[in-house]
This record gives structure tokens, C-alpha cells and sequence, in this order.
């Protein structure tokens, strides 16, 4: 009994654990704030579930009909449409050349943009002339960057006629109509049109690297390479992981170039289809327009999937970084 009277003498004086101090309760927002944010958000908001959200609801109605674009749709085919998708072929073809392309834009790309990017980040004579030549093709219109390419890459074009003069005639080839060429031949045009903003967006991040580490770290007996691999390229981490997602998204979305330069039957025959390619071909061109929806759909879901899980696996770190929690 008195041992009960000391404890609580002693919590009295202050000799016990003290009770840990209650935590500021946060303040909710007031009505003017929510007002702000409505007005701030709201045209967004709206553009955003006009011409996204609404598009790809209507898509997907459009694609449990058989519909020829006139009227409403009436001939109600359920899942027929997605059945012939995933049975087609030539839907087959279309998905594996994407992946295809997606892997080899991303293995071509990625290194070469990195080593001119580190080339470029040196103090060397023309380096802005450099890095302007190395940016055009990437501002320059699909139709005209097509259109060009198209006129230099056909059977008699500039490109096998200076093979020719060269006397390398044995290396003139059918780029484009060959179905062993023309995936490589749609590579090395997309590597050449996007590689700039590649090495731009690289150029940026190494911008953002303090100089104090390469300079520790060379004063450590560090050599050129070393510093690269150990801290230019982690720290470029973030920076490399988004170009990634971009180019992910490009590839799996990729058109107006197949199109141009290879036309709406030609990218068929030649082995440079793509799901959008295929959609058009199907859907509008062919006067099939809930078929052509629903392929939209399936492109739709594709492309969703695999983002979220690049997000949920690559970018998490990344973001989880970024946000913080309040206190």
C-alpha cells in the first residue's frame, strides 16, 4: 500500500513518464479554399472527362455493336467483336511488333542518349551546335520527317543511289517493302526522330547533380568512368526511369510514322503493323466502326495495364520519394 502511494508521488513530482504531448490537430479547409480549388480545377476537370473519360466510356459502348458509324447502333453482337480480335492474326502480328518495338526503342535509345548526353555535358567546342542538330529531328513534323524518309528509303531512292556511286551497290536492299528490313529499317527512323528529346531530357537531369560529388570523388583517385557509373548515372536514375515510361507509352501508341511511310496496306504486308494501325485499318477504313472501337478498348486496357504496373514497380520509389506526409 504505501509502495502505491510512492509511484504516485513520484508520477506526481514528475519522476514517473510523463503522458507524450497531444499532436496540433490539423485544420480543416474553409469554404473560401474549396471554392479556389473548385474554380482552379474545374475547367480541367471537365476538359479531362469530355475528351477522355467520355471517349473511351463511348468506345466501349460502341464496341458490344456491330456499327457502320451511321445512326445509333442497334445490332447488338455482345462480345463477338474482342472475340475476333484476340482470334485475328493479324491483330496477333500488330501486338507483337509493338512489344517489339517498345524492347528495341528502349535498348537503342536509352544507351545511345546516355553516352551523347555525357558527351555533350563535357565543356568540348560546338557543344551547342551539337546538342541543336541532335534536338531538330525531334521537332520536326511526322508527315514532312515521313514523307522524307518514305522518298529516301524506296527501291531507287537518294540512299541506294549513293550506295551505288560508292561502289556498294551489293548493299542497295528494298528498305521498306523487304519484310526482313522494314521493322529494322521503322527502328533506326524512330531512333534518328526521338533520340534528341531523349538526350535533351538526360541532359537536364545531369544538370541537377551537384558537382561536388565528381570533384570528391576525383580528388579519391577516381577515374572518368568510375565517377559515371558510381554517381552520374544512380543520381540519373529518376531521370532515365520516366524517359523510359514515355517511350513505353510512345511505343505502345505508335502510328502517324507506320502510316505515312508505309500506308494503310503496305505496314501490313511489310511486317510493320501496329494495334492503331490495325484499328484504322479495321475499323474506319473498313467502314466497321464498333469493330473498330472495340479494338480501342483492348489497346485502351493494354496500354493502362502496363502503365500501372511500371508505376506500381519502377516509379513507386520515385514517387514515394516525392510525396510526404503531413504533419
Amino acid at each position: 500500500m504505501a509502495g502505491s502511494f510512492l509511484v504516485a508521488d513520484r508520477v506526481r513530482a514528475g519522476g514517473g513518464q510523463q503522458p507524450p504531448p497531444a499532436r496540433p490537430r490539423r485544420r480543416g479547409i474553409g469554404w473560401a479554399q474549396r471554392l479556389e480549388i473548385a474554380a482552379l480545377s474545374g475547367p480541367a476537370i471537365l476538359v479531362f472527362l469530355a475528351f477522355v473519360i467520355f471517349p473511351v466510356l463511348l468506345a466501349a459502348y460502341y464496341g458490344f455493336y456491330k456499327w457502320k458509324g451511321f445512326g445509333p447502333p442497334t445490332n447488338f453482337v455482345g462480345l463477338d467483336n474482342y472475340r475476333t480480335i484476340l482470334q485475328d492474326t493479324a491483330f496477333r502480328e500488330a501486338l507483337w511488333h509493338n512489344g517489339l518495338i517498345l524492347v528495341l526503342s528502349l535498348v537503342f535509345q536509352g544507351p545511345i542518349a546516355i553516352g551523347l548526353a555525357l558527351l555533350l555535358n563535357q565543356r568540348i567546342r560546338g557543344r551547342s551546335a551539337i546538342r541543336v542538330l541532335i534536338f531538330v529531328p525531334y521537332v520536326i513534323a511526322e508527315v514532312i520527317a515521313g514523307t522524307a524518309w518514305a522518298l529516301l528509303l524506296q527501291a531507287n531512292g537518294a540512299v541506294n543511289g549513293v550506295l551505288r556511286s560508292m561502289g556498294l551497290g551489293w548493299l542497295a536492299q528494298d528498305w521498306l517493302a523487304n519484310p526482313k528490313l522494314a521493322l529494322w529499317t521503322l527502328i533506326m527512323i524512330l531512333t534518328w526522330k526521338y533520340i534528341g528529346f531523349a538526350v535533351i531530357l538526360f541532359l537536364a537531369g545531369m544538370q541537377n547533380i551537384p558537382e561536388e560529388l565528381a570533384e570528391a570523388a576525383a580528388v579519391d583517385g577516381a577515374s572518368y568512368w568510375q565517377i559515371q557509373r558510381r554517381i552520374t548515372l544512380p543520381l540519373l536514375g529518376p531521370t532515365i526511369r520516366i524517359w523510359a515510361f514515355l517511350s513505353i507509352i510512345g511505343a505502345l501508341q505508335l502510328f502517324d510514322m507506320v502510316y505515312i511511310i508505309w500506308g494503310q496496306y503496305v505496314a501490313s504486308t511489310a511486317g510493320t503493323s501496329t494495334m492503331v494501325t490495325y484499328m484504322v485499318n479495321e475499323g474506319r477504313n473498313a467502314s466497321n466502326y464498333g469493330y473498330g472501337s472495340a479494338v480501342a478498348v483492348v489497346l485502351f486496357t493494354v496500354s493502362m495495364t502496363i502503365a500501372l504496373l511500371y508505376q506500381r514497380f519502377v516509379l513507386r520509389r520515385d514517387t514515394d520519394g516525392a510525396l510526404t506526409g503531413g504533419q
